[in-house]
């Protein structure tokens, strides 16, 4: 059974051995055979194995906190090269083309706004101010900015369905 713990110096006239069945034996000086320096060894040794775990703990990764032997997926990319694979390769230009068509779609939706509808998405999606700031800055009520704002959504949404 390995020690997480130091036992304190107040503790350290007897040591307490516990054996692989779960009893424990308690050694006292002067009984058995045992001296001072005998017990005096044993928590060295103690001491020592605690501080050697400390640090193996310090340095060991820990990849799940709920299973000790869960590696990542991933863990071992480094030593891959996936540059070359050709379904990435393919994956990748796809991708690049459903971007492509997303931005053209934001473009056609962003023409198709108000120049007070474009103010308005600016103010609140840009400059993240609320709609009672706004609505104070232009002198109208905080509904007629959310009305605004629905008219807006509704007409973007045309383009993205």
């Amino acid at each position: 059974m390995s020690k997480k713990y130091k036992t304190g110096r107040a503790n350290r006239m007897s040591y307490i051995y516990y054996t692989s069945d779960g009893s424990k034996i308690t050694l006292t000086p002067g009984k058995n055979g045992v001296a001072e320096a005998d017990i005096e060894l044993l928590h060295t040794m103690d001491d020592n194995e605690v501080d050697e775990r400390r640090r193996f703990e310090y340095h060991t990764t820990h990849f799940d906190v709920g299973c000790d032997n869960a590696i990542p997926d991933d863990y071992y990319n480094f030593l891959s090269d996936n540059h070359a694979d050709p379904e990435n390769i393919l994956l990748g230009k796809e991708d690049e083309c459903d971007y492509q068509s997303q931005l053209k779609n934001l473009h056609r939706a962003m023409e198709s706004l108000q120049p007070r509808q474009l103010e308005l998405f600016r103010k609140v999606y840009v400059d993240r101010r609320t709609n009672t700031d706004i609505a104070a800055e232009e002198g109208v009520t905080e509904a007629a900015i959310r009305s605004r704002l629905k008219k807006m959504h509704e007409k973007l949404r045309k383009f993205f369905p």
